[in-house]
């Protein structure tokens, strides 16, 4: 842990910070940018919204989930900057490469091969975050860090929709994926790796195999609470973050500028407001009682559930999109309390393998089912309701809320008698 009343070290980590904001940011550009360029693309390419919904998470996330447990393994071993600097070369130029595709084929195997890059990037993330932050400091640390998430989705969505209108999508991809190219090298001769454990006291511990971490959270059942209601929630929220400017199209009838500026807006304003509430929220809960840390999302997501259906069911555009900015903000509000919370459940050498455990959960069922899921529903809905199909299909996917908001509540319940004896308060 950085001493805190060390200028120039509180500056550097500062400096850090800004620069793994700005390389999740670059991640969450390439990840969410398809979801805006979704009806140019189904034009162009001929696509059903099934096979849209594969390009938006399924393709991303098969490699994505397969390969951040091993570079996660790597991380608690290796120099933690390095690994995410090649991993944000290797995503944007496959986010470039998006732009050369022809055929369905192509742009999935494009997907696949951004997951693969990203795959680098969260986890190594998290654990370096930790030896720079205290544990009582951490939530609004890592809800710090998520802001990359809104604002990586806000700017996807917004200049992606404004080249893509102006030139063509194909420029989309391959200007911001050039973009994420030329910023590797200035990400890793900033950001410094500090050491593993830092944060902690007492002797470093060299990083233990697979087995012994997946030993470790086997026998907590928070760990998986906490995983799976994250993952249930991620559904929802990923698949929405993915056909939402296409209900803007279909249901409402916005060009590609107007969807673009709309959704960015919803994205940054209601998504970094939850995520830092959620970091200031869990911090001060959670350091009161560990059971903080997963109340905070249970709330939350029970009133997303009903705060989504009305936004939806809202025909006036204007109200419609207040609407949405609550349930935007009280869908993230997850993020630095659970994320913190998993960090407490293991000893410091496990931290990035055991964040990508979790990651690994939560991406397979957000990442890998949210789009396909709700574009699978509303093809089949298609026939009956025509373009409204996408919106009945949002709406019937938002119920998850309802289980994940459960999965946490059990979490809560947990947490004290699962949290690491060294890491628990005082």
């Amino acid at each position: 842990m950085i001493d805190s009343d060390d200028t120039h070290a509180v500056r550097g980590r500062n400096l850090m910070m800004a620069m793994l904001v700005l390389a999740y940011t670059l991640n969450f550009v390439d990840r969410q940018i398809i979801g805006i360029l979704a009806e140019p693309i189904k034009a162009d390419l001929k696509l059903t919204d099934a096979e849209l919904g594969w390009m938006g998470g399924t393709a991303f996330a098969l490699f994505y989930t397969a390969l951040a447990i091993p570079l996660a393994m790597l991380a608690d071993r290796k120099d933690r900057s390095w690994i995410i600097a090649i991993g944000l070369a290797l995503w944007s130029a496959a986010t470039a490469a998006c732009g050369l595709a022809a055929n369905f084929w192509q742009l999935f195997a494009a997907r696949m091969s951004v997951g693969i890059g990203e795959a680098a990037g969260v986890a190594p993330a998290y654990s370096l975050i930790t030896d720079y932050y205290p544990p009582q400091r951490r939530a609004r640390a890592l809800a710090i860090f998520s802001l990359g998430i809104p604002l990586g989705g806000a700017a996807g969505v917004l200049f992606g929709g404004l080249i893509a209108a102006r030139i063509d999508w194909r420029y989309a991809f391959l200007i911001i994926g050039l973009l994420g190219v030329l910023f590797a090298p200035l990400f890793k001769f900033i950001v410094r790796d500090p050491g593993h454990g830092r944060s902690e006291e007492g002797p470093r511990v060299a990083a233990p195999a697979l087995g012994l971490v997946f030993r470790t959270i086997a026998s907590k059942p928070a760990f998986w609470l906490l995983s799976f209601g994250a993952g249930t929630a991620s559904l929802v929220s990923y698949g929405l973050a993915f056909w939402i400017p296409s209900i803007l199209a279909r249901s409402y009838g916005l060009d590609l500028t107007e969807r673009s500026l709309l959704f960015a807006a919803i994205l940054l304003i209601g998504g970094a407001t939850g995520i830092w509430l959620g970091g200031v929220a869990g911090d001060r809960l959670g350091n009161a009682h560990p059971r903080g840390y997963a109340l905070v999302p249970a709330v939350a997501f029970a009133i997303t559930l009903p705060a989504y259906l009305l936004a939806f069911s809202t025909q006036t555009l204007w109200l419609s999109s207040l609407l949405f900015l609550v349930p935007g903000a009280l869908g993230l509000m997850w993020i630095g309390p659970v994320v913190t919370a998993i960090t407490r459940l293991v000893p410091p050498e496990m931290r990035a393998t055991a964040a990508a455990l979790y990651l690994f959960i939560l991406n397979l069922i957000g990442l890998g089912l949210g789009s396909t899921v709700i574009g699978a529903i509303s093809d089949a809905l298609t026939v009956r309701f025509g373009d409204e199909a996408l919106r009945y299909s949002a709406m019937a996917t938002t119920s998850l809320y309802a289980l994940a908001a459960l999965l946490m509540w059990l979490a809560s319940r947990r947490l004290s008698r699962d949290l690491e004896p060294s890491l628990s308060p005082a």
